[in-house]
């Protein structure tokens, strides 16, 4: 067999056992569920103009995000391939934790909406989850990923469009580790995004 055909297998090896070490932790209990803890408190800025009221819809996501489902990746393996803990999940698919958190830290800078509610006139604050993951720099060694791009609409008038993105330590190698990280990944996304929709001329709408 040629040599390189060696190295392809011993690879391809490598990567099943990592994975198999991933998918099923000794030390955890079957059916894990993690959301992202309580949201972070941050002192107001009283220099800050309070927002109008703003129609938050909800996080829409890829196909691959609409589950529950805990995705990592073994970048120091193969960077182009992904796989789920078998024993650990989201309480609710990423997009709908998003849109929660989102909501939530808006909420204290101004009044915020719903796709449900008939108000038309106000901006429309538009979220697509684009990458939410733990993603494994070396055996030992992962961050949280999450990125998303933002549109602001306003009476069918696309106001301003932004791609945002944040990572964050796990402090261990496993999914309890990741879904710390996720959650501060997060929250630096929705802080970013926040001071980016604070700073566009939106106007309240009739």
């Amino acid at each position: 067999m040629p040599i390189n055909h060696f190295k392809l297998l011993a690879a391809a090896l490598a990567f099943a056992v990592v994975l198999t070490g991933c998918a099923s932790q000794p030390n955890a209990m079957p059916n894990e569920r993690y959301d992202l803890g309580a949201l972070s408190t941050q002192p107001a800025n009283t220099n800050a103009a309070p927002m109008p009221p703003v129609k938050v819809l909800a996080v829409s996501a890829p196909r691959s995000l609409e589950a529950d489902s805990f995705v990592y990746r073994l970048s120091y393996v193969d960077a182009q391939r992904t796989g789920t803990y078998s024993n650990s999940h989201w309480t609710m698919p990423p997009a709908q934790l998003l849109t929660q958190r989102l909501r939530d830290a808006l909420a204290a800078r101004g009044p915020i909406l719903s796709g449900a509610d008939p108000v038309r006139a106000v901006p429309m604050l538009d979220v697509e989850l684009t990458n939410f993951e733990q993603d494994f720099d070396a055996p030992q060694q992962s961050h949280g990923l999450v990125a998303v791009r933002a549109t602001i609409t306003q009476q069918g008038r696309v106001v301003a469009q932004r791609s945002f993105s944040a990572s964050a330590p796990a402090p261990t190698a496993d999914a309890p580790g990741g879904a710390r990280a996720l959650a501060a990944a997060s929250d630096d996304v929705i802080a970013q995004l926040a001071s980016w929709l604070a700073a566009q001329p939106l106007t309240a709408g009739r």
